[in-house]
């Protein structure tokens, strides 16, 4: 079937988070637009955007590749989502809506199910991500784009890559809930940094798994 030029974007997306298109893979425009059934022209826009949510890089004489995941690069990222999401959560501590803490108390309960029945919720992205919902209550328009358009897709591309074998989701659910606990009691400063210990503890795990990985 065909895909509509305006949907390639996101198909591509998918395609490099979930490996289809593994990391480090080149990426011809002709042969992408013959498989999606699409213009080139359609193709280079869309491997723009992919460019600009850092998942393909473009390297002098050899073209438009699919980012190559490396510790450094986690851990620059995680620098920067950690510094980010803190102040999300500081800002959404003042600024959070009934609505959203409904939304969040809820999923909450959700992801316990998820843990529950050895489902890991960690797998879930969009609106049943837990980081995605909370840096969105902080109604700070450029925060959101930077975490949730610039730095989310690549976060999701090294959480599927990384198996996580280190991480405790009952750890992590629990982490969850006193961040949103902080949240809704208005406590900014506690929120932040809860958010900043949650992120750490993650590069640490996926770090982990990259050396394990290599031995």
């Amino acid at each position: 079937m065909a895909v509509l030029s305006e949907d390639l974007t996101p198909r591509l997306v998918e395609a490099v988070v979930n490996g289809e298109l593994t990391p480090g893979t080149k990426l011809s425009e002709p042969e992408l637009a013959r498989r999606f059934e699409v213009g080139r022209g359609s193709v280079r826009e869309a491997l723009l955007r992919l460019e600009g949510l850092g998942l393909v890089e473009r390297l002098p004489r050899q073209g438009a590749r699919v980012v190559s995941l490396t510790p450094e690069g986690l851990t620059e990222l995680f620098a920067i989502r950690e510094a980010l999401e803190g102040m999300a959560c500081r800002l959404a501590a003042a600024a959070i809506t009934p609505t959203e803490a409904d939304a969040l108390t809820c999923l909450l309960d959700q992801h316990q199910h998820y843990v529950d029945s050895q489902d890991s919720y960690q797998r879930q992205q969009g609106e049943e991500d837990f980081h995605y919902l909370l840096f969105r209550a902080s109604h700070n328009h450029m925060l959101v784009t930077l975490l949730g358009d610039e730095l989310y897709q690549l976060l999701r591309m090294y959480r599927h890559r990384l198996s996580c074998r280190h991480s405790d989701p009952r750890q992590a659910l629990l982490e969850h809930h006193q961040i949103l606990n902080a949240v809704l009691q208005g406590d900014g400063e506690l929120a932040e940094l809860l958010m900043r210990r949650h992120v750490a503890r993650s590069r640490r795990h996926l770090l982990a798994q990259f050396q394990e990985e290599r031995q």
